[in-house]
């Protein structure tokens, strides 16, 4: 099978860096173009990263000779799709969310799908903030999207913040078996490269934490709503629960984001070792489908006392699986837990690269 030719927006900044690195051996899709800023772009991407790539994973050879393009040149991309070298694009941004948002519409207008890591369409009605084993159905709103605004073949499709991976699909876990969460109080203690690079200054997070991520508790609170929202006529109606306080704090931590969830459920409230059992068995994505990037367990539970743990657990089945452990009574809710993803692959790049292959397989990409 020939690989899709995919772009990458935003492809010299850390998660651009993260999408180049982990598309290197994909077996469907293969990097033909990279777009940055003014100051990299007519550089080869292997100069335009000397000494600014931050991963231990070199990016492929062929990578290394492609000429960056301004990312603001929506010409040269659609000119790029027109001979073949660039499918769809990942949009891993780094710019305001006003010329975010302009940029990736201007994209899509021009006939190539955007499958966004930006926060810029979050909240957009009839974009979908896509986590392949929570929402796949939300898919169905593409071509209302399209018709709505006039666009051909392109479209934007976001997943959502990195803050949320953990506790996302344990929830949905239970609400398929019946155990809908009412109300929901999680702290999260997020790694730095959260902040891309260079990010928080040393001297900020050495022997220390920072109780604030500007936007990161509006961003905790209201996306799940709109992840668990039903698409009704032409937008994503927002659920109504669960309700969520969010505290969200930055630790000196290089990846991994951890939680720590209280629960409280409705007259219906499952046992302990039934929330074990549903956990264990959630699937969601069935293995038939084969989508490359998916994990084998998508939740992974650890029995130990002091698990989840970044270094140990946030690699977890290519660093895509949910790792949970501490589950037990709440003296003030029903039930609490400890979990942990990894923020830059499962919640960012990887994350990204899991939706494309979705939309692959439901005929939206090819």
């Amino acid at each position: 099978m020939a690989k899709i030719p995919v772009g990458v927006l935003g492809a010299t900044g850390m998660v651009g860096q993260h999408y180049i690195a982990l598309l290197n051996d994909h077996p469907w899709f293969e990097v033909r173009y990279a777009a940055a800023s003014q100051r990299s772009a007519g550089k080869k991407y292997r100069d335009a990263v000397a000494g600014r790539w931050q991963l231990a994973k070199t990016c492929a050879p062929h990578v290394g000779e492609i000429t960056v393009e301004d990312a603001n040149d929506v010409g040269r991309a659609a000119a790029a799709f027109k001979r073949g070298d660039c499918s769809f694009v990942f949009s891993a941004l780094e710019m305001s969310k006003d010329a975010t948002k302009t940029l990736e519409e201007a994209y899509a207008a021009a006939g190539i799908p955007v499958i966004s890591n930006a926060s810029a369409h979050r909240w957009t009605p009839d974009v979908p903030v896509l986590i392949a084993e929570v929402n796949p159905h939300h898919t169905d709103i593409i071509p209302l999207q399209q018709k709505a605004r006039g666009w051909d073949m392109g479209f934007i499709v976001v997943k959502p913040n990195c803050s949320i991976q953990s506790y996302m699909s344990p929830l949905h876990a239970l609400a398929k078996a019946g155990y809908q969460a009412e109300r929901l109080i999680v702290t999260t203690m997020q790694a730095v490269s959260g902040a891309g690079y260079p990010g928080v200054p040393s001297l900020d997070m050495i022997d220390n934490v920072v109780p604030y991520i500007g936007g990161e508790e509006e961003k905790s609170e209201m996306e799940p709503l709109k992840i668990f929202g039903a698409v009704e006529n032409g937008i994503i109606q927002n659920a109504a629960l669960p309700k969520i306080s969010a505290h969200c704090n930055r630790v000196s931590v290089v990846d991994g984001h951890t939680a720590c969830v209280s629960l409280e459920f409705g007259a219906n409230k499952p046992r302990i070792d039934e929330i074990k059992k549903i956990w264990s068995d959630f699937r969601a994505i069935p293995q038939e489908l084969d989508l490359p990037t998916a994990p084998a367990r998508p939740i992974i539970y650890k029995e130990e006392n002091d698990r989840p743990q970044p270094r140990k657990d946030r690699d977890a089945d290519k660093a895509m699986a949910v790792v949970i452990g501490r589950l037990r009574p709440c003296n003030v809710f029903d039930i609490r837990f400890t979990a942990l993803s990894h923020n830059t692959v499962r919640g960012a790049a990887g994350g990204g690269i899991l939706n494309a292959e979705l939309l692959r397989h439901k005929g939206y990409l090819q």
